[in-house]
């Protein structure tokens, strides 16, 4: 089973959104299969194959998520960040902004997901492999 610090470490290589390929490889190969980041704090949940659950602590403060979502202002967004023209903060904060609640990573299917406040799916992408 792998360790937040073995996620935090992998993390702590990413500086924009090019580098999020890297680090889902990296994650693969500590066991992680999906995991969840909510975009009000920061925390995240990493889980493994075997059903066991890492909880990160908070990132940051609370970032108030937007109810009303805005898609077209989000993907305008993600692909500026996706270019590496936003750090990771820039980021959650837009997608607060974007009424983005949280984002799902399927390392299994290589896909991200965005969220908002309803549940509903706002985008889902391939990642690169």
């Amino acid at each position: 089973m792998f360790t937040l610090q073995e996620i935090k470490d992998a993390h702590a290589k990413v500086k924009s959104g090019a580098d999020f390929p890297q680090y889902i490889r990296d994650l693969k190969v500590l066991g992680v299969v999906r995991y969840e980041t909510y975009v009000s704090d920061g925390h995240t949940s990493y889980y493994s194959e075997n059903g066991g659950t890492v909880i990160s602590e908070e990132k940051y403060d609370f970032l108030e998520v937007e109810k009303v979502s805005d898609i077209s202002g989000f993907k305008k967004g993600l692909k500026e960040h996706q270019d590496g023209k936003s750090d990771y903060m820039g980021f959650c904060r837009m997608c607060a902004e974007s009424g983005v609640e949280k984002w799902v990573v399927s390392i299994g299917e290589m896909s991200c997901s965005y969220f908002d406040v309803e549940g509903g799916m706002m985008l889902e992408e391939r990642i690169p492999e």
